[in-house]
């Protein structure tokens, strides 16, 4: 009977040790999925301003209107996935792309809670012309997560 006890302890530290592996491992996993989203959101707005140096470039080699809107989605043929449109209230799920019409910006929802907020700005509205593509830019407000009016 005393091999009983002694091997009992001995499992009783192994789940230990495995838990607290699976506890960092998880952590870890964790903090990787946000980084990928966040590369996902930096990816996107990229190619939004790509979109938006299109759109110039075509209205002056053709001519023509660029719209009146705020909303860069509105300047731009392709929505990204998950984009709910105008809205005037918050969305309670992550990973979702909506337009805050009080905020006047196109706004990224993690699956975390935090925002990235992104305003369209022409000619002299920005600060400098660092990110303007012809007169017009998608400027970020404030740091990831942190958005300011």
């Amino acid at each position: 009977m005393d091999w009983v006890r002694p091997r009992k302890f001995e499992l009783a530290l192994l789940v230990a040790i495995v838990g607290g592996l699976v506890f960092v491992l998880l952590t870890a996993l964790e903090r990787t999925r946000e980084d990928v989203e966040s590369s996902a959101v930096q990816t996107e707005v990229a190619a939004l301003r790509v979109e938006l140096l299109d759109r110039l470039t075509h209205r002056e080699l053709y001519g023509g209107m660029v719209p009146d809107s705020r909303n860069p989605m509105l300047w731009v043929a392709r929505r990204p996935a998950g984009y709910l449109g105008e809205i005037d209230t918050v969305p309670v799920e992550g990973g979702v792309w909506y337009f805050d019409r009080s905020r006047q910006a196109l706004v990224y929802r993690f699956r975390s809670g935090r925002e990235s907020c992104y305003k369209l700005v022409r000619g002299g509205e920005a600060p400098s012309a660092l990110g303007q593509l012809s007169g017009i830019g998608l400027r970020q407000l404030g740091e990831v997560g942190k958005c300011v009016k």
